[in-house]
């Protein structure tokens, strides 16, 4: 099992950027593909963006592509994702797992989230 620490979260205004930290303790992350996950107020848990094990591989959902870069330093057991022209839709608490790509579900391990509110 990975333990994940999340952090980098916010309060920001629209249009700026922020940089999401997912630590892992383990070694075996680097085995793992990982995903990110957001939920905001009122709404279930969606899908944000994934990498594989390697990091040859990268997915991002339709609304934030352009915008959110995930990557991953399996040296540090570190998963980022760089979030830039953030919008108040973006607003949600943003986790952080470990990942089946090839069914986009989680495993089952997840971080604690950190908060990301941004405004118009």
């Amino acid at each position: 099992q990975v333990q994940l620490v999340e952090s980098g979260g916010g309060l920001v205004q629209a249009e700026v950027s922020l940089r999401l930290s997912c630590a892992a303790s383990g070694r075996t992350f680097s085995t793992y593909s990982m995903g990110w996950f957001r939920q905001a107020p009122g709404k279930e848990r969606e899908f944000v963006a994934a990498i594989s094990w390697i990091g040859g591989s990268t997915y991002t959902r339709d609304s934030v592509k352009g915008r959110f870069t995930i990557s991953r330093d399996n040296a540090k057991n570190t998963v980022y994702l760089q979030m830039n022209s953030l919008k108040p839709e973006d607003t949600a608490v943003y986790y952080c797992t470990t990942m089946n790509i090839a069914t986009m579900k989680s495993l089952g391990s997840w971080g604690q989230g950190t908060t990301v509110t941004v405004s118009s």
